[in-house]
């Protein structure tokens, strides 16, 4: 029989996710790793695998509360779709901004490995695809509202936005300013199509 385990597994999988966060999967060894969690090499290889099966048990994790911050951010009643979808964009737009943002591990780990690891390339795929789902169906609200033309196609605006709220990602991480991401931000909202008057 198995003897259970004697450490604070999600402790240990955060500690292991903010390493990887902050030196990219191949700038993180199993020494760094388990430094910052405090256990052995071969408690972390017993307990997950080699380093790319624990990187692949953290990126998941992150994509899984990724998606349910967007759906929870972005749901609810009609009257405040619009609302909802400026925030959502905003906020992302200001913590963008912060000298501290370490960026998205979601981002990071697609960029660093999705060529090739096609495991990262589903799952991030597959985020993304959630992500804008999130964002079509407040669009659809928007819509039922009366604050984006119902004529529109909800999904290609969607993915509009959703490359608005990536790419500000990556001008983030590039130093600019946030009245200037926050400023195209706005420009995007401002140009989703109206109802016709």
């Amino acid at each position: 029989m198995p003897r259970p385990r004697e450490f604070d597994e999600e402790r240990v999988l955060n500690a292991a996710r903010d390493q990887f966060w902050t030196t990219g999967f191949a700038g993180t060894s199993m020494d760094a790793i388990a430094a910052a969690t405090g256990l052995g090499k071969g408690s972390l290889y017993g307990a997950f695998g080699g380093k790319r099966e624990l990187f692949h048990r953290v990126f998941d994790d992150h994509c899984d509360a990724a998606l349910r911050s967007a759906n929870r951010r972005l749901g609810g009643d009609d009257e405040r779709a619009f609302e909802r979808l400026t925030a959502y964009l905003l906020d992302h737009a200001t913590a963008c901004a912060e000298p501290s943002h370490r960026g998205c591990l979601l981002a990071k780990g697609t960029a660093e490995l999705a060529e090739h690891d096609e495991l990262i390339s589903a799952r991030s795929r597959k985020t993304f695809e959630g992500v804008q789902q999130a964002i079509t169906a407040d669009v659809e609200a928007c819509q039922r509202n009366g604050d984006i033309d119902p004529a529109a196609d909800a999904r290609q605006l969607a993915g509009l936005l959703l490359t608005v709220h990536r790419g500000i990602e990556a001008l983030g991480k590039a130093g600019i300013d946030e009245s200037t991401l926050r400023g195209i931000t706005e420009t995007a909202l401002a140009h989703l199509p109206r109802p016709p008057r």
